[in-house]
């Protein structure tokens, strides 16, 4: 059965903040959410819930906006992909990338672990609503072997998108009458559907891929993983993998990287996009600093002045006021990882 998460009208939408996340506070994830005040406010998403995955309906006679930053990340990790189905209205969703403007009939993708913005938009009759299912990282790789980055969009026409809609319809409306279990195959081939019709707009790599491919896919996961650990190592790579590390230095030499310059390229990265997106007020640089795996702030500084040619003092400072900084030029292949 469904159940209401929330509702809200002109009597309690300035509560909308405290209580869109459910009674428990455990549904979706940290984010600034705000609900336009207007004549007619009418707010309501009812949830369905299937074994680690909800599916919720959002109707909306009034404009909604969700935001979340770097410091909504850095205080509520989950790891959640949603997948809308735009009914009525539009969703704008401002991303890392870019933009994504998604009209009615389009299928688009949001990903809890990258700052976003997103405005759930009425139509010409005040309307709007959306169709989204919430999936754990991990359930979605399942059926996804390559992440699908917040902001993806695709029109929802064509057999595909139109039978893993109507599997997660009648999954919603569902009174009763299917078991449990039957109604978790049906979000299973509603993922493996919306999985193909991915990979058909070759958006995703191919499915067929060769050992060495899977290997360094691996390999390349796991040190974004254990990115911020300071005692990340070629060795402790190549044990958390699986492969000797020898076999890991033949792999990162076919992808162009030794494994120094590879680590240091998105440790640095990391922090300069950090640095781009956080004021001073909500991470300082020694933070960022530890966050990103280095054990001294001052080799973390020194490390960033050479790939940016400036300190992360005016990194900041540069982006808060909107000057480009130079070209990136990483450490040369030859530098060592020290702390």
């Amino acid at each position: 059965m469904t159940e209401t998460l929330f509702a809200f009208d002109k009597r309690n939408y300035r509560d909308c903040q405290s209580s869109f996340r459910g009674p428990k506070n455990q549904e979706y994830y940290l984010g600034d959410y705000s609900i336009e005040a207007g004549n007619v406010i009418d707010v309501r998403a009812e949830r369905k819930t299937v074994g680690s995955c909800s599916i919720i309906r959002l109707r909306s006679k009034t404009r909604l906006s969700f935001r979340r930053s770097w410091s909504h990340l850095r205080e509520d990790g989950i790891d959640v992909a949603v997948l809308w189905f735009v009914k009525r209205g539009r969703l704008s969703i401002s991303h890392q990338r870019g933009q994504t403007v998604a009209k009615p009939g389009d299928f688009v993708v949001t990903r809890s672990m990258t700052p976003f913005t997103v405005e759930c938009l009425t139509d010409e009759m005040s309307e709007h609503e959306v169709l989204h299912m919430i999936v754990p990282a991990h359930v979605f790789r399942r059926f996804m072997s390559h992440d699908v980055p917040t902001g993806f969009s695709l029109p929802a026409q064509g057999r595909a998108f139109a039978l893993a809609e109507r599997i997660l319809i009648d999954i919603f409306e569902d009174p009763g009458r299917f078991e449990e279990h039957a109604v978790q195959l049906l979000v299973d081939s509603a993922l493996s559907v919306l999985s193909t019709a991915i990979r058909q707009h070759d958006v995703a790599v191919p499915v067929r891929q060769t050992i060495s491919e899977r290997r360094l896919q691996d390999v390349l996961k796991f040190i974004d993983v254990h990115l911020s650990d300071p005692k990340l190592s070629s060795t402790s790579v190549a044990t958390g993998v699986g492969i000797s590390t020898r076999y890991l230095s033949f792999l990162l030499n076919q992808h162009g990287t030794p494994f120094s310059t590879l680590v240091w390229d998105k440790r640095l990265k990391v922090a300069a996009q950090w640095l781009a997106s956080a004021r001073p007020g909500e991470a300082s640089i020694s933070e960022i600093a530890y966050r990103v795996g280095f054990k001294c702030p001052a080799h973390f500084s020194r490390m960033f002045k050479r790939g940016f040619q400036m300190s992360p003092r005016q990194y900041r400072a540069a982006k808060l006021a909107a000057v480009t900084p130079p070209p990136v030029q990483m450490p040369e292949s030859g530098a060592q990882l020290q702390h």
